[in-house]
């Protein structure tokens, strides 16, 4: 008896359709699954064998032929055991196989017959709303995450007996309502705000600047200057994400499993803060079945690497690529998969090994040397790549004793939500970091004041064309930022000042 269903496998942020077929023919009691199942799914032999019989089935004592198609595609994950179990009782005549036509099944069995949640469900469930499939069989542990997805017919199921009595026509699944506006409405309240920051006035220009056109960032000051709590901010006067957005990071932080029980969405935008001896495949993502890394999992969202120059410097190399592009693609020798980062990365640092070069209130101990090869860590060309390069000095003591609070995140996000309207309405709704060199030249030239100033700080401080092309996209937010159309030879200026390790000033 031959019977057949629907599946889904992950692959990078796609989920991909698979057909399960189950073959049972008389013969030796053998349990076979063919077309390139992983290691997980192939343990699956036990786990199905072990849920149908503490189900109350019968578990048939048959030669069991089960085949994934498309046979030349990975497939990945324990969230086919369902749909086996499932096309194995149809094979059985448990119930009418036809019944499984139009229907996608997903969700990994326990021993005792259990569906429990995978990952990628949301993903799997913009795939089964694109093939217009009946509905959606999966964990009710996954059944808010997909419930996000509008016109789908979910129907979430706790055990292996629920699933045969769907599929009977004697269970009717209870849906899991998800109200979306108010997830939104909890999500726009962050946990911190730029009015906790005490002075700091020009740094906090500088993350104001850099929130309107998303460009890269790097802060430099002694330890607790204030470093780690500014950047902890910048989620929080970034543009509001939207729905779109959202989608597409909870997609991703669904495939790396980090979406908890009551968190069907990541509703904020994110903030990732991995720590120096990250490895690059934890960096970037990779894997021998590539999975995404802390690049991707910022996407849309902000990446912070504190103490930049402890981190590994291959590791940091890897950066170069994904911060022009916006994306990766990792290819391995049976797929090449594309992953979504579009971040901004904000990169911290001490401005010698001690730290206290520079600074009023403590004696350095570092030699001209040891603060060479400290820098030298951090290669030029991802300097280069990094647009506003900002001083972070220690904050005095009457400014952290002053009771008076500075401006919040919403009224800061205000401005910044105004400038980007600008910079959407002339670059098709894209920030100034992203834009093309065509769009440059049409919209990037400053008035002969501020090219005679920009000529000048080249000469003068052998900045390369990279360094260039960041000083002329800097200097149109600034103007954006103003209301400006032209760029004036204020907005280069300033422009020119947040290029601190160009300049050569310690």
């Amino acid at each position: 008896m031959l019977a057949k269903s629907l599946s889904a496998s992950v692959l990078g942020v796609e989920a991909h359709p698979i057909e399960v077929e189950v073959d049972l023919a008389l013969g030796l009691n053998q349990f076979t699954i063919v077309g390139l199942p992983d290691g997980t799914i192939k343990e699956s032999k036990e786990r199905i064998t072990a849920a149908i019989t503490n189900s109350g089935f019968n578990f048939p004592v048959r030669r069991i032929t089960v085949n994934l198609a498309p046979a030349e595609m990975r497939k990945i994950g324990s969230g086919f055991d369902l749909a086996i179990a499932a096309t194995l009782m149809g094979a059985l005549e448990a119930f009418s196989p036809a019944r499984l036509d139009g229907y996608l099944l997903v969700g990994e069995l326990s021993l005792e017959g259990r569906v429990r949640p995978i990952r990628g469900a949301l993903p799997i469930a913009l795939a089964a709303r694109k093939m217009g499939l009946k509905g959606l069989v999966l964990p009710r542990g996954n059944a808010r995450e997909a419930a996000v997805v509008e016109g789908l017919n979910l129907l979430p199921v706790e055990s292996l007996e629920e699933t045969i009595g769907l599929l009977r026509g004697e269970f009717t699944p209870t849906p899991e309502p998800v109200d979306t506006q108010g997830l939104f409405a909890q999500a726009a309240l962050y946990g911190e705000d730029m009015r906790d920051v005490k002075g700091q006035e020009q740094v906090k220009r500088a993350l104001e600047i850099a929130a309107a056109g998303s460009h890269h960032l790097m802060l430099m000051g002694p330890p607790g200057s204030g470093k780690t709590m500014l950047a902890r901010r910048l989620p929080t006067i970034l543009p509001a994400i939207t729905f779109d957005e959202t989608l597409e990071t909870t997609r991703i932080h669904s495939i790396a499993g980090l979406l908890g029980p009551g968190q069907p969405l990541v509703a904020q935008r994110p903030f990732r803060s991995p720590h120096h001896s990250i490895s690059p495949a934890g960096l970037v993502g990779g894997g021998s079945i590539p999975q995404p890394g802390e690049i991707s999992l910022a996407h849309n969202g902000v990446l912070f690497l504190d103490e930049l120059p402890e981190f590994p410097r291959n590791v940091l190399e890897l950066l170069r690529q994904p911060l022009e592009e916006r994306r990766l693609t990792i290819s391995r020798a049976a797929m090449s998969l594309e992953f979504p980062c579009s971040f901004m990365l904000v990169a911290a640092l001490n401005p010698c090994p001690c730290g206290y070069l520079g600074d009023a209130g403590h004696r350095c101990r570092c030699s001209p040397g040891d603060v060479a090869r400290y820098r030298g860590r951090i290669s030029g060309p991802l300097l280069d790549r990094i647009d506003l390069q900002v001083d972070v000095p220690a904050t005095p003591f009457d400014k952290l004793a002053d009771a008076r609070r500075g401006e919040s995140s919403p009224h800061v996000r205000q401005r910044v939500e105004a400038a980007r309207g600008r910079m959407a309405a002339r670059l098709n709704g894209r920030p100034n970091a992203l834009m093309t060199p065509a769009e440059m030249e049409a919209h990037c030239q400053p008035n002969p004041e501020g090219l005679a100033l920009l000529r000048n700080a080249m000469e003068k401080l052998s900045l390369s064309a990279r360094a260039y092309t960041r000083i002329l996209k800097v200097s149109r937010t600034i103007a954006d930022m103003a209301g400006s159309t032209p760029i004036e030879a204020a907005h280069v200026a300033e422009a020119i000042q947040y290029r601190k390790l160009d300049r050569g000033v310690v």
